[in-house]
């Protein structure tokens, strides 16, 4: 008859045996995943270097290839084009908000500030939404 306390004592090396190999494998399989993300940082931090040195270049290469052209913005473009095409000048559906409650035109160095006041909102929020893609990426792992 086969006594109990030895099927137990088989039993335990069984799970012993299975338990090491299950943490072997975790082991390796972090090992492989640790040196998959540092090839891929190392690839990472590449791709940022060549898209900040692509941005660059698109941004000064028109500088120099068109030498004295004027940078002019799209509301004086598009009013010369209403003016080529009706043939007559073209008349402001309205007058801006900001015009109306001063009694006049906004001075140029408020009109900056007000532009960049809303570039940073704009960047603040872009700014937020990356961050928090990155941080529910890293700590959905």
């Amino acid at each position: 008859m086969t006594d109990f306390k030895d099927l137990k004592k088989d039993d335990d090396k069984n799970v012993d045996y299975v338990d090491k190999n299950k943490l072997k494998s975790e082991k390796e399989e972090n090992k492989s995943l640790e040196s998959m993300d540092k090839s891929n940082k190392k690839s990472n931090k590449k791709l940022v270097f060549a898209l900040i040195v692509l941005v660059l270049v698109i941004s000064i290469f028109p500088l120099f290839a068109l030498k004295g052209a004027e940078f002019g913005g799209s509301d004086d473009a598009g009013s010369e084009v209403v003016t080529e095409i009706k043939g007559e000048d073209y008349e402001p559906w309205f007058t801006p908000i900001m015009e109306d409650l001063i009694g006049g035109e906004i001075p140029g160095e408020i009109e900056s500030l007000l532009f960049c006041v809303q570039t940073g909102i704009g960047v603040a929020i872009v700014a937020y939404v990356f961050g928090y893609l990155v941080a529910r990426k890293k700590y959905s792992r």
